[in-house]
């Protein structure tokens, strides 16, 4: 399959791991471009009776409510054309006008750190992360992560939130990312993630021999003692991965998940509570298993296989600027494809 083509799958379309859940955009128009923000948004009645700092936060969910209500005190955002006070309350048929020059977003440094770009144009950057590389600065990650080779790559990036980042994967997970370049990008894949008509799909290989696919539907939330693990548990956010038997092995299976939600670690965290916890995941495997009688050359891949055995190998989604349905895919990481052949010579020998 080339870089972008359409898809025409038996795999339906769904969402991905999201940074964050995203408001609904709908009605934005905007002619900016990262530097000069011009943005209309048309009210409807659903917006009846609500202050207008507050309906501001809602339609453009990037920026903090305290600099909406600055740019309102500034004549930047205006209601029919006029300027009001933060507390003035909506009828629910007005026309939000913004127009503005960005400041600087963020903090973090560019970095000369090269990328892996599958597809870029004047409006995304797709890109397959390597193994090890952090997607957001963060306590202990000030450096080397993906947004510091953004700044670098593309220095109008620095005028967007996070970057232009829109979603992310997990540090020891390999593959496919979207990140918008400017904000009338970052605003239609925020929908389009709301609305679950992003397509992601995830290779990973699990301990046991998962029999057939299916559906797996339990909430997740923040462990209660072990702030670094995610869990199922009552009052948890919904969570839904569906997943396909690609390859069977002797005490191992090749998964291919779907994500309909994007939960922080949703699919590590569902194959651990089925009893498949992932190869090499260090969170939720407490150890190496080797099966009893596995080779020697199994035995050292499994031990020198050092983070989940994760890959997010196909994205889709519709390009916000020419509305094309656009299909990536990227092959699986070295060691990932590595344990693969190892696994499938081991089973050759049974």
């Amino acid at each position: 399959m080339s870089q972008a083509q359409s898809s025409n799958s038996n795999f339906p379309e769904t969402d991905f791991n999201l940074l964050e859940d995203s408001e609904d955009a709908d009605n934005h128009t905007s002619d900016s471009t990262a530097t000069r923000l011009s943005l209309q948004f048309q009210l409807d009645e659903s917006y009846l009776g609500q202050r207008i700092d507050q309906v501001a936060a809602l339609v453009w969910n990037d920026f903090s409510r305290e600099k909406l209500k600055q740019w309102l005190k500034d004549g930047h955002l205006l209601v029919n054309g006029n300027t009001v006070k933060p507390k003035y309350k909506c009828e629910g048929n007005e026309l939000l006008t913004l127009n503005v020059e960005l400041e600087v977003q963020t903090k973090s440094l560019p970095e000369d750190i090269p990328l892996n770009i599958v597809y870029e144009d004047d409006d995304i950057i797709v890109i397959n992360k390597p193994v090890g590389m952090v997607v957001h600065p963060g306590a202990g990650n000030s450096s080397g992560t993906l947004v510091n080779a953004l700044l670098h790559h593309y220095p109008k990036s620095a005028e967007l939130t996070r970057a232009g980042l829109v979603h992310r994967i997990d540090k020891d997970t390999s593959g496919l990312l979207v990140v918008a370049k400017n904000l009338e990008s970052q605003f239609a894949l925020s929908k389009q993630l709301a609305k679950k008509t992003v397509y992601r799909v995830y290779d990973l290989v699990v301990y046991g021999k998962i029999i057939a696919g299916g559906t797996i539907d339990e909430p997740i939330k923040r462990h209660p003692v072990d702030r670094i693990k995610m869990a199922i548990l009552p009052g948890g956010k919904d969570a839904v991965t569906h997943y396909n038997v690609k390859e069977r092995f002797q005490h191992f299976t090749r998964v291919q998940a779907r994500l309909e939600t994007g939960r922080t670690h949703q699919i590590r965290v569902h194959f651990s509570y089925l009893g498949f916890g992932l190869v090499g995941d260090p969170v939720y495997m407490s150890r190496v298993r080797v099966p009893a009688g596995a080779s020697e050359l199994l035995g050292e891949t499994l031990r020198g296989f050092k983070r989940q055995a994760l890959h997010a190998s196909k994205l889709g989604l519709v390009h916000p600027r020419s509305g094309e349905d656009m299909m990536f895919e990227a092959p699986w990481a070295d060691d990932f494809a590595q344990l693969v052949e190892v696994l499938r010579s081991e089973n050759q020998a049974y």
